[in-house]
């Protein structure tokens, strides 16, 4: 059995919370607070996640000076365009139709910092969702609900939305922390968690 290390989650997501708290995870919470600019057209969507993880992981490093800190970010992308939180009814509308009748990837970027030595290591998963066809009427009462808010790719798979069913890849990426990643990562870089 492998000891699971203490970190502080750089991140307020009660959707990584949980997961973290489901799997048995000693850590507490220091929220990066950093702007999440809105990406560039053309931006790279791998890029942009890891990007924002590495940023979150370093702001609170540097506020805190020590300790493990493990940040995230997640994203969706159809098409090569990024699908970041939305930022109100309209975006999401847009995003759900872009991804309907279609499979939207979502990546996941980690970041586990240790702030005492400046090292890090980082890594981002893949998952894909199916989206079916909504009919006006169910698009209209998902939106109504809000499930979409602060979520990326304006949905939420942990919400049981009925329209979205997994293609390929870990169901705690898609809701937010890839979790085997994570542990892979804890059993490959023993020496940073120490």
């Amino acid at each position: 059995m492998t000891l699971k290390p203490r970190f502080i989650l750089a991140s307020a997501s009660p959707r990584r919370r949980q997961l973290l708290i489901d799997a048995g995870y000693d850590f507490e919470v220091d929220p990066s607070e950093i702007d999440e600019p809105e990406p560039q057209p053309g931006a790279d969507a791998l890029f942009y996640a890891a990007d924002l993880a590495w940023r979150k992981a370093v702001s609170v490093a540097k506020r805190r000076g020590t300790g493990l800190i493990l940040a995230a970010d997640t994203v969706g992308s159809v098409d090569g365009l990024i699908l970041n939180k939305p930022v109100d009814r309209a975006d999401a509308d847009r995003m759900i139709r872009l991804q309907e009748g279609r499979e939207s990837d979502v990546l996941t970027a980690i970041c586990l910092f240790r702030a005492d030595r400046w090292e890090w290591v980082g890594a981002v998963e893949t998952s894909v969702v199916k989206f079916r066809k909504l009919r006006e009427g169910e698009r209209e009462a998902f939106l109504d609900s809000n499930h979409w808010i602060g979520k990326a790719g304006a949905y939420g798979l942990q919400d049981n939305d009925p329209f979205i069913s997994i293609s390929r890849g870990s169901y705690s990426n898609i809701v937010g922390l890839p979790l085997e990643r994570l542990e892979a990562i804890f059993r490959e870089h023993r020496g940073l968690t120490s």
